[in-house]
């Protein structure tokens, strides 16, 4: 019994399917499947039963689990040990970070930590926040870059916010409502009244992503229901087709700057709503134990917050 026997196990226990297990552990579906009967004919019984509801554990099964999850963890302890004794000379970091926040972070935090960190491993899941949240909690992250909601949160999560984004209102040029926006010249646009959108269509990202859940919450104290005419995955399909007139829709401010000067759109802020933005933050399961290889990144991402216009 080896430490990548263990994971095996725990990963096709979680996931109930090999092949989810495979493409989880980036290795070939028939080797995960030798490997599992090679364990199986070592102990000498089954750990798995194959059903109509995908992998399912045997009491044996359900034993061997237990106990890998207790060695990995001691495991995983161990080299975190490791890593501080070695002073960053070597040790792994993993954490998860928001699609387009790593388009726009990635490139520009990666070098420099390889560059002063060249024998720390790093390993990234791209995933949105909801789905963050969930690694966090489970413990395959050490850390997240991500976005949190104005609600207060009720979990062991930590999320230390590092920057404040509003939300805006996006309208193909000069659309008939554009006529009531107010104008302030402290900001970069103006404001509107997002119930003058009543009888308007609106494209949506899909509900497990935190943009939808923000814009959920700012209609959710507007004067209306959307008339939801498109939901797509991507804010910037969103953005895009807002700018040619099918519908509006809301974006977070800085995102638009991700592909600036693509599909031009007008933009406006949401007039007296107190749930128009979310906040970037870094996130911690506060039970988990945090190696010195992560808190060097996340100093990393404090620094760059700091010295650098956010986006």
């Amino acid at each position: 019994m080896n430490d990548r026997e263990l994971l095996y196990v725990k990963t096709i226990a979680d996931t109930k399917s090999i092949s989810k297990a495979a493409k989880k552990l980036y290795i070939a579906q028939p080797s995960l499947s030798q490997a599992i009967q090679k364990i199986e004919d070592d102990i000498g019984t089954k750990l798995f039963l194959r059903n109509h509801d995908g992998m399912k554990l045997t009491l044996a099964g359900e034993k061997y689990y237990i106990t890998a999850k207790e060695i990995l963890n001691i495991y995983n302890d161990f080299k975190n040990e490791v890593t501080y004794i070695n002073d960053l000379k070597k040790g792994r970091v993993t954490f998860g970070i928001t699609s387009y926040l790593a388009t726009y972070l990635l490139p520009k935090l990666m070098p420099e930590f390889i560059e002063k960190y060249p024998n720390i491993e790093v390993y990234i899941m791209e995933e949105n926040s909801t789905m963050l949240e969930r690694s966090l909690l489970n413990g395959s992250i050490d850390f997240a870059i991500m976005h949190k909601s104005p609600l207060p949160e009720k979990s062991s999560i930590f999320y230390d916010v590092i920057f404040k984004d509003s939300f805006l209102i996006v309208t193909k040029k000069n659309h008939p409502l554009s006529s009531y926006k107010i104008i302030d010249e402290k900001l970069p646009y103006p404001i509107l009244d997002i119930n003058l959108f009543k009888d308007e269509k609106f494209i949506l990202v899909e509900k497990d992503k935190r943009i939808r859940q923000v814009s959920d919450l700012i209609f959710s104290i507007s004067a209306f229901s959307p008339n939801i005419s498109l939901v797509v995955k991507s804010f910037e399909t969103a953005r895009r087709l807002a700018s040619t007139g099918f519908g509006v829709t809301i974006v977070p401010k800085n995102y638009i700057k991700i592909f600036e000067g693509l599909y031009d759109a007008d933009y406006y802020y949401i007039k007296e709503n107190k749930y128009d933005y979310w906040e970037t933050c870094i996130a911690v399961n506060q039970n988990m134990y945090l190696s010195k290889a992560a808190k060097a990144f996340m100093d990393l991402i404090y620094t760059y917050f700091k010295e650098q216009q956010p986006i």
